[in-house]
């Protein structure tokens, strides 16, 4: 007997400030996550530091996701697949720690996130619904 799904999966598209990591993204960022996990080899990091675009050319990426490595959008990756979990090693690459790394997809600085992390994270209050906005 299938599993009858609790809320429609469009709700997960619904959220303000969130990309909720589903399957779709998933294979939307397959290439893009294959390229981040070859920096975690030396030789790989060097590479791409010499010729970036040469190496992005290696993996089958979308020009867009290649364009939002060179420019080093996470925000705009994240919409195109990307995970953070990935991604920080992008931002490893480039000496960033994954705080400051994750503090650019939110608008806020390093230290402004880390310290809304330590008092427990967004406030629940606020909008709610991307949908329900206007």
């Amino acid at each position: 007997m299938p599993r009858k799904r609790l809320y429609p999966l469009e709700d997960l598209e619904d959220i303000p400030g969130t990309k909720v990591f589903t399957a779709r993204r998933s294979r939307q960022g397959y290439y893009l996550h294959k390229f981040c996990m070859s920096l975690m080899k030396a030789e790989n990091r060097e590479e791409f530091k010499a010729d970036e675009r040469a190496y992005l050319d290696k993996f089958k990426m979308t020009e867009e996701q290649k364009q939002g490595v060179l420019d080093r959008d996470l925000g705009k990756l994240i919409d195109l697949g990307g995970n953070m979990y990935f991604l920080v090693k992008l931002a490893s690459t480039d000496g960033l720690s994954a705080q400051k790394a994750v503090s650019t997809t939110s608008g806020m600085s390093a230290e402004e996130y880390a310290q809304m992390m330590l008092e427990g994270g967004r406030s629940p209050e606020g909008i709610r619904s991307i949908r329900d906005k206007n």
